[in-house]
């Protein structure tokens, strides 16, 4: 088995590990900041930022906010509503 330090690279991970890294990952992030050398937290960002990227682009649809979460689309239900009630 191959070391790798800075860990498997997202791309070569199973969507169900992709899942469970980031998922680990957010539960250590807090403990890292606080407790963490500089190294350990730059590291674990870098990670994270590459784990939470490819993430992104397997399930960007997935990932879709509510229209209701975005300004134009709180806009356009704020309009809609107004025609409603007129």
């Amino acid at each position: 088995m191959k070391h790798r330090p800075e860990g498997v690279p997202p791309g070569e991970l199973s969507d169900e590990d992709l899942v469970r890294e980031v998922e680990h990952l957010h539960e250590t992030r807090h403990e890292t900041f606080l407790h963490g050398t500089r190294e350990a937290f730059d590291t674990h960002t870098s990670r994270m930022l590459s784990l939470e990227y490819e993430y992104l682009r397997r399930f960007a649809l997935a990932l879709a906010p509510d229209p209701l979460r975005t300004r134009a689309g709180s806009r356009r239900a704020a309009v809609a509503a107004g025609r409603a009630s007129s």
